[in-house]
């Protein structure tokens, strides 16, 4: 999903993977997909999928790092693979847990976050990432959980848009980062570090502004999810996304070339 990192982190992360691979009577033998600055690291294993975290000794835990362990009370209506098994240790100055997932048994919509083409995406796709959006939002999140933090949102939204976050905000549970390399084309959702309370409509905001560069499948999107959009309640969560987006352009690529599109989005808001 990310470039690979600095090669001194590289090597210790491929070192934990292999670590955690023997320990599960595995070896990675995948693609390796890295995570940002590479804190994340994860290959196929044989049947399964094998996730690494890692975090500074004495920071692990917390919301990240606990986020994939909770999902696994959500209902079976949000559809993700299955976390059979985690493991923790520690090295010297570092923390890691490996977690050990099925295997899903079809490909990520993108391997990019954001969709640059139209991915085809079958009929029964659409039915089934509502049913689940609509499932993930009825769900009351442990306490702890926040995916956008109000005192965050209510900073970047005048920062970055030029608008103001409403002045009563409606919460509802969202997984957090629903692009287009965290969903495949069953669907299955993955990556669960960072999913609970966010403004109504997060999710759905994220999957539009993220297929602007793919006006057809945008404006599908606009339409199948257009029951979520079309609400007032709606307006914070999109600023929120645009925002982010806005944030982010100097230092990732895809949301600078999200840019354009997004400001014109913000004008019509």
């Amino acid at each position: 999903m990310f470039e690979p990192p600095a090669p001194a982190t590289a090597d210790r992360m491929l070192a934990a993977q292999r670590h955690a691979a023997e320990a599960f009577g595995l070896r990675a033998d995948g693609r390796r997909v890295w995570g940002y600055r590479g804190r994340t690291l994860s290959a196929a294993a044989g049947p399964h999928w094998l996730r690494l975290v890692c975090a500074e000794a004495g920071t692990e835990g917390g919301t990240l790092w606990n986020g994939p362990s909770t999902s696994r009370t959500l209902p079976s209506s949000v559809p993700r693979p299955n976390l059979f098994r985690i493991r923790d240790w520690s090295t010297g100055a570092y923390a890691y847990r490996a977690e050990l997932y099925a295997l899903a048994p079809d490909p990520i919509v993108s391997p990019r976050p954001v969709l640059d083409e139209d991915p085809r995406l079958p009929e029964a796709w659409w039915k089934k990432i509502t049913t689940a959006l609509d499932a993930l939002a009825e769900v009351e999140p442990p306490a702890d959980r926040e995916a956008v933090r109000e005192e965050y949102l209510r900073r970047v939204i005048p920062q970055f848009t030029g608008h103001q976050a409403d002045a009563a905000i409606t919460w509802s549970t969202a997984h957090g980062d629903l692009h287009y390399g965290n969903l495949t084309r069953t669907p299955h959702i993955l990556d669960w570090e960072g999913w609970g309370r966010a403004p109504y409509g997060y999710d759905a905001a994220t999957l539009y502004l993220y297929a602007l560069l793919a006006p057809a499948t945008a404006a599908r999107i606009r339409a199948v999810l257009a029951p979520v959009l079309d609400q007032p309640d709606a307006r914070t969560g999109l600023l929120t996304v645009a925002a982010q987006i806005l944030q982010a352009q100097d230092r990732t690529d895809f949301y600078a070339e999200l840019t354009g599109p997004v400001r014109e989005q913000l004008a019509h808001l």
